[in-house]
């Protein structure tokens, strides 16, 4: 759902995001009966005035972010889901921004937004270290499979994903 204006056209946007999560789906369940699984989810292209809200209200934190994720179930990393996954809501402004100071391409940087808020959705979290850095490996292996260059090498900012 596209909820705000300058956004790609929902064509673009509905790509990118399907082969994101296609794509993180093989990587992170490669047995042979993980394509008989379905499962939904809603990814929201707002902006940081509505992320800002939510991340207030859900997280107690009065800023925008780039992105929110909010499981329907909760569930274990590594575990597989059952058929509501939960919503990934992203900010367009902050995204652009951090691409733009971080000289990505915008469909990398959303791309891995994608990616990183679906993982939250599969239980995944960076709390602490070693959460952080599980998660920072998945991230770097579905990226590479979709020909996008390591996140975390460019930065280490700690705040830039919620």
């Amino acid at each position: 759902m596209i909820e705000t204006e300058g956004w790609p056209d929902e064509a673009t946007l509905h790509r990118l995001a399907d082969r994101a999560v296609a794509v993180a789906w093989k990587t992170l369940f490669s047995t042979p009966d993980a394509a008989n699984v379905e499962t939904e989810l809603s990814i929201v292209f707002t902006d940081d005035a509505s992320i800002q809200k939510l991340n207030a209200e859900w997280r107690g934190k009065d800023k925008p972010t780039n992105v929110l994720s909010f499981p329907a179930f909760p569930v274990k990393a590594g575990a597989r889901p059952g058929p509501m996954l939960g919503d990934i809501v992203i900010a367009r402004e902050t995204v652009e921004r951090e691409a733009a100071l971080e000289k990505k391409p915008l469909d990398h940087h959303l791309t891995h937004l994608v990616v990183h808020g679906f993982l939250h959705l599969l239980g995944y979290d960076h709390e602490d270290d070693g959460e952080a850095e599980e998660m920072e490996g998945w991230e770097r292996r579905i990226l590479e499979a979709l020909a996008i260059p390591d996140p975390y090498a460019v930065s280490q900012k700690d705040d830039e994903i919620d």
